[in-house]
């Protein structure tokens, strides 16, 4: 069964963690992140969104089909993970509140949560429609390298909640696993070993490529 298939029911009660990202590649910091959530707010599932057109950076070299493969090959061996290809799939910029209502959508008694870093959550306020993703999702802040929050943003007062969370913070990037890509150094313990593997045999993020 694809990982993009294990959801949860339609109408099933549960928490569901909705964690969106380029996922470029995606590395061990990002499966830690979502463990511990996973377990700290008592989530059923996480899924994993990668995003096709990120509205807020610049768009991903890698393409969307890449970083969406390498995805799944990461979130393997894990049950309560899943990886939702909505956002790959839909055409123009990728936004969360469209996601969010669409899973909700899906999942009408489900209690969603949206996962980001605390250096996400300290811009949120330029996302489009940031109060209405405040009233469909509650709102879980990871600790990021070098920055630093507790205090909920004034979009999320009347919203579903906003809970900092106590993980360990570490500091893996993705744009770190694709400089040491870029020079043939070795990835092992920062991506898992398939994803590894998967960007080697592709030549992805490699200077010829």
């Amino acid at each position: 069964m694809n990982a993009d298939r294990r959801r949860v029911r339609p109408g099933a009660p549960g928490k569901l963690g909705v964690f969106g990202g380029t996922f470029d590649p995606p590395h061990v910091g990002h499966l830690a992140l979502a463990e511990w959530a996973r377990e700290e707010l008592g989530l059923d599932r996480v899924l994993f969104v990668p995003a096709g057109a990120p509205p807020h950076r610049a768009a991903p070299r890698t393409s969307a089909a890449s970083r969406l493969a390498l995805t799944r090959l990461a979130v393997r061996g894990n049950a309560a993970f899943a990886v939702e290809p909505m956002e790959v799939r839909r055409r123009g910029p990728s936004y969360t509140v469209d996601t969010l209502r669409a899973l909700g959508a899906r999942h009408p008694v489900a209690e969603l949560w949206l996962l980001v870093g605390a250096d996400t959550y300290a811009s949120m306020n330029t996302w489009r429609e940031i109060a209405a993703i405040a009233h469909i999702a509650a709102i879980a802040v990871a600790a990021r390298p070098g920055t630093r929050l507790s205090r909920r943003a004034a979009w999320a007062r009347g919203g579903r909640g906003v809970r900092f969370l106590g993980n360990p913070v570490l500091d893996v990037s993705s744009s770190t696993v694709r400089e040491r890509a870029r020079a043939g150094h070795s990835l092992r313990y920062l991506v898992p070993d398939s994803v590894a593997v998967a960007i080697a045999a592709r030549r992805l993020y490699r200077r010829s490529a």
